[in-house]
């Protein structure tokens, strides 16, 4: 079962809120975006499904997001890495397969190249990851910044952008983007060691599809599943789309090891 009202974790100083889903393996575990949390539609569906299909399902919330605790400018992907491992590890057995969305690719990729290094790369059943966004803060965002972006960077330490998500404008730190270059998977083979499926529409307004294309080059081929979605945006979040995230999910459940 999972519980309405979330656990908590304690990483380092900071009360990290999850939510998991006993079951069989491989179970899912779900990497949510920049500013996203536990609670949004995907992975309300993906927790539906684990349910249904008896598997383990763990989601949670990095700090400074959802129900979380920490502050959003604190928050960086190494720190969010660190987390992520953290729950990861306490609260899973045996394999699991990590579905990262949008940022939370990068995460999931991350993870795996830590797992790997530490001897524990047989807890990756797969990965499925959505409109991802490896390497975002340096190959989306900083190429685009504008001058006065650049100025308050520098001299505030933090900018600000309006979000077609939120009524509140997504936030990026100066620590964001200096952290984000030590975190960079796009500069060499990124050898997961498990089979990856990429989901990314084609009109996606954030994320364009080129970079879903670059990350597949990056990986070994044999292992790698690109589906694109002709009219699918960012969020993925429709009907459809999350009819597809199912069928892909099972589908890493049902390749054989």
């Amino acid at each position: 079962m999972t519980d309405a009202t979330p656990s908590f974790l304690k990483i380092g100083d900071t009360d990290i809120a999850y939510r998991h889903r006993t079951g069989r393996a491989p179970g899912a575990v779900w990497l949510g975006g920049y500013k996203s949390d536990m609670l949004g539609t995907k992975a309300e569906a993906l927790d539906a499904w684990a349910g249904e299909a008896g598997h383990a399902f763990l989601r949670h919330d990095y700090s400074g997001h959802g129900e979380s605790g920490g502050a959003f400018r604190d928050g960086t992907i190494s720190l969010w890495l660190e987390q992520s491992l953290g729950v990861f590890r306490a609260m899973t057995e045996g394999p699991q397969i990590l579905v990262g969305s949008s940022m939370g690719a990068w995460i999931a990729l991350r993870m795996a190249q830590e797992l790997n290094r530490a001897g524990e790369g047989d807890r990756l059943a797969g990965l499925l990851l959505l409109a991802p966004a490896p390497d975002f803060t340096s190959v989306l965002v900083e190429p685009k910044l504008s001058d006065a972006n650049r100025r308050d960077l520098e001299e505030k330490g933090y900018m600000e952008e309006p979000s077609e998500y939120s009524d509140e404008p997504y936030v990026y730190t100066r620590a964001l983007f200096e952290d984000g270059r030590k975190n960079l998977v796009l500069d060499g083979v990124i050898d997961t060691h498990c089979p990856v499926h990429i989901l990314q529409g084609k009109a996606d307004p954030d994320v364009p599809f080129a970079h879903a294309m670059r990350l597949a080059e990056h990986l070994p081929a044999d292992d790698v599943t690109i589906s694109l979605i002709g009219d699918g945006d960012h969020r993925l979040s429709r009907p459809q789309d999350i009819a597809l995230i199912l069928r892909s999910l099972e589908g890493l459940i049902e390749r054989p090891v």
